[in-house]
């Protein structure tokens, strides 16, 4: 739950952030006329992203056991791919963001009209998409579904209050550090679920080796202790992963903390978050 309830924060409030800064700009610029069709965009996008999470809960009940092994473990990874791209986009894009969606607003004010909804659309419907994939290859790993989607949904209402505080200017938040560290622990969870679904992917028969255990640490971490269902529900710990899980998920940290960490301290660290009107 807790680990579902941290996605749904950062994500929700990277959301929250672009959403205030549009609207926001909107207001300086004195054309709240176009903020209907700005509304328009953003509610389709969180329609969209509804409608995913739907699809990817529901749909695949029909499939025969194989099929939806192979479609869990494909959309896992494809999640993973997802989560780690937008980690490294908000790193490498944090700081100059707001310049980038006035440019981007300034153009659509100037252009037809349906630029504004597009705009609303596909800056809110990208994070959008990605936190539903990415929550339900979560939930989906994690085994308590309705646990994990309650934290998911929690950390997406508290994003919601923290990102209206930011935009009134009731709150400064050093957004440099939270996503930082948040960063650091998507990058853990995500080792997690590919590990989860290179597992999803052996069963299948996609991959060789299921049932086979590399090694097992079930004395030293017991999967029914209460620190082996932490570390399970956090991070998808496994006591007894096969070698292309352990390969996985070894081979994920190794290449991917390094390169976000080079990444985030390569650059000036920007000062606290201020009003964005």
């Amino acid at each position: 739950m807790l680990a579902n309830l941290l996605i749904g924060l950062r994500e929700g409030l990277e959301a929250g952030l672009i959403v205030g800064i549009l609207v926001a700009y909107v207001n300086k610029l004195q054309r709240r006329d176009i903020l209907p069709r700005l509304w328009l965009g953003i509610g389709a996008a969180i329609a969209i992203s509804l409608g995913v999470g739907a699809i990817l809960t529901w749909g695949p009940y029909g499939l025969s056991f194989q099929a939806q092994e192979i479609l869990g473990g494909g959309l896992s990874i494809l999640a993973v791919g997802l989560v780690t791209w937008m980690i490294f986009w908000m790193a490498r894009h944090a700081r100059a963001l707001k310049r980038e969606l006035h440019s981007k607003l300034d153009a659509a004010i100037a252009g037809a009209g349906l630029g504004i909804v597009v705009i609303g659309f596909v800056t809110v419907g990208r994070e959008g998409v990605e936190t539903a994939l990415f929550i339900w290859a979560s939930v989906s790993s994690g085994g308590n579904a309705l646990m994990g989607t309650i934290g998911a949904l929690l950390g997406i209402l508290v994003s919601i209050v923290i990102a209206y505080l930011i935009y009134r200017g009731l709150v400064r938040i050093n957004l440099s550090r939270f996503f930082l560290w948040t960063g650091l622990f998507l990058i853990l969870v995500a080792a997690g679920v590919l590990s989860y679904g290179v597992g999803d992917l052996q069963e299948a028969g996609m991959i060789p080796g299921s049932g086979q255990a590399a090694f097992s640490v079930a004395q030293a971490i017991p999967p029914s202790s209460w620190y082996g269902t932490v570390l399970s529900g956090l991070f998808n710990f496994t006591a007894e992963p096969t070698w292309a899980q352990f390969g996985a998920w070894t081979l994920y940290l190794a290449v991917v903390t390094p390169l976000f960490l080079g990444q985030v301290t390569a650059r000036p660290q920007p000062a606290p978050v201020e009003r964005t009107a």
